[in-house]
């Protein structure tokens, strides 16, 4: 009989791109970015997740865009646009300076978008032929989102910001004449928008090849609903159940539990899955395709909505008086597979998960996600403990929604350290070692774990608090953290427990695992 193959195991990084180093206030998608990979690469890791790589709106949320097509033109590098020759040394070296570990989103957002907004202009100016034919190129294949988006984005500036059902009901109707009249009013501005795009969608290609060059996958997000102040709204509201004044008439949330007496309200509005099947399908399509332009694998935000969502009126300020509506489930993904071909898809599927979500998920082969600092709040049964975990899917130590796992523990009742301390055979005192050892060692045929547990910080690193609207996303990882020693660590570990593909060495040369301070010291 013949042995059966061995099914390839992996391992990556949970890093969002506004964490990376670099000195324009936030992480950028140029150098930065292409020094995180060389990192990856040392590491032996060939995934790296990311979240939604869309401009950010409301709360400074990557989960809450302004496009679900677009990408953040405040991730551009402005050294690459110096290069360029879209921005000048003299005002690259006359940008203000930020602190290197947080992100001021108050202080970077303004400076930065006067930058890059003197680079847009200037791109009409300075663009060589070659560059001009790639960018006509490139506005022609996206004109289906790109032209909608950037003149909401210039109509939505010369509101001061306001969301879209506050401009003049012409313009937020869009009615055709008030259109017309909005893009020539705009024209520079939306000409703009549209080489910001060009520039966003031209230097993060260059960092997935880069990425995939060293044999790492990029893992995207999508989050299931999208923001109703968004170009994704305003440019198709009949997709969405919206009153006359083009607010939501109904929102997303989820219901009351032990943890959220009044439920958690998101304030989405909801698609019209059934009265507008084709055109919601199809948008659908559209959006993937264009994210799997810019990753390689795509996790599904809130997946058990797709099968089954809590829909709540608008007008009230809870989700008590919510109810379950059932999601497009099976057909919906089928779909997807006809128009796409294969799903690269991972499915957020946290929280209470009904038997027909799971079976939803497993008929079309997505993985799950399993979180190592959910497992220890009950008895051996917990679904997230390591030996319960089946090898079809993702295991993390924690997400950009948890605390650091140093945080957590810290924070933990004395119950749950104990039982971690027994269930790891651990003292706690590199609680971070420990649960990465879990989690790479586990069956689970991928592992990713955040940059922040393999650095050890703790919860003052945490990236975001779920339900609180302001002070998150703001973390930095700086440059002298990404260092060798924490390459040898995870890389000694992820070959230790059968992961990734690491480079071939020269022959003759000796291997010796580069440990960790604090790793080396456990031992």
């Amino acid at each position: 009989m013949s042995e059966k193959p061995k099914r390839q195991r992996f391992a990556g990084i949970l890093l969002h791109p506004t964490s990376l180093p670099g000195r324009g206030g936030i992480g950028d998608i140029g150098a930065p970015a292409h020094h995180f990979i060389h990192f990856l690469a040392e590491a032996a890791q060939t995934l790296w997740q990311v979240c939604p790589l869309g401009p950010t709106g409301f709360g400074d949320s990557p989960y809450a865009a302004l496009s679900a097509f677009a990408g953040n033109p405040l991730l551009l590098s402005l050294e690459s646009l110096v290069k360029d020759g879209f921005l000048d040394q003299s005002e690259r070296d006359s940008y203000p300076g930020f602190a290197a570990d947080q992100v001021n989103y108050e202080g970077v957002v303004p400076a930065k978008s006067a930058t890059l907004k003197k680079a847009g202009e200037r791109f009409h100016e300075r663009a060589g032929g070659e560059t001009r034919k790639e960018f006509e190129a490139f506005c022609k294949r996206r004109a289906s989102w790109l032209d909608d988006f950037a003149l909401f984005m210039a109509v939505r500036k010369a509101h001061n910001g306001d969301a879209w059902p506050t401009w003049e009901p012409p313009l937020a109707r869009r009615e055709p004449a008030a259109l017309k009249q909005a893009r020539k009013d705009h024209a520079e501005a939306i000409e703009g928008h549209k080489a910001l795009q060009f520039l966003f969608f031209r230097q993060w290609a260059e960092t997935k090849k880069l990425a995939n060059d060293n044999h790492i996958r990029i893992i995207g997000d999508a989050p299931i609903f999208v923001a109703h102040d968004s170009a994704d709204v305003w440019a198709r509201p009949d997709l969405f159940f919206l009153g006359a004044d083009g607010q939501p008439s109904v929102v997303s949330g989820v219901p009351p539990d032990y943890f959220s007496p009044q439920g958690q309200r998101w304030g989405n509005p909801i698609y019209r899955w059934r009265e507008k099947k084709k055109e919601v399908y199809q948008w659908w399509v559209e959006r993937l395709r264009v994210n799997l332009e810019m990753v390689d694998i795509i996790r599904l935000d809130h997946f058990r909505g797709f099968d089954a969502y809590w829909e709540s009126p608008a007008n009230e300020p809870t989700t008590l008086n919510g109810r379950w509506v059932k999601g497009p489930g099976a057909d919906f993904f089928r779909y997807l597979r006809d128009q796409i071909g294969s799903l690269p898809l991972i499915a957020e599927d946290l929280g209470v998960i009904t038997p027909r979500v799971d079976a939803l998920r497993k008929e079309f082969g997505l993985p799950g996600m399993k979180i190592l600092q959910f497992a220890f709040g009950d008895d051996a049964a917990n679904p997230y403990l390591p030996h319960n975990i089946e090898s079809d899917c993702v295991v993390y130590t924690g997400t950009h929604d948890n605390d650091t796992t140093r945080g957590w523990y810290q924070k933990a009742g004395e119950a749950v350290q104990d039982r971690v301390r027994r269930y790891l055979w651990c003292e706690g005192a590199n609680i971070h070692l420990d649960l990465i050892r879990s989690a790479l060692m586990s069956t689970a045929r991928i592992a990713i774990i955040p940059l922040q547990d393999v650095l050890g910080l703790g919860g003052e690193a945490r990236m975001n608090v779920p339900g609180v609207a302001e002070g998150n996303w703001k973390w930095r990882v700086t440059g002298d953290q990404l260092n060798s020693a924490k390459a040898g660590m995870l890389r000694y570990l992820t070959e230790l427990y059968g992961r990734g593909e690491p480079p071939v060495k020269p022959a003759g040369e000796k291997k010796e695992p580069r440990l960790d301070p604090d790793l080396a010291a456990e031992k």
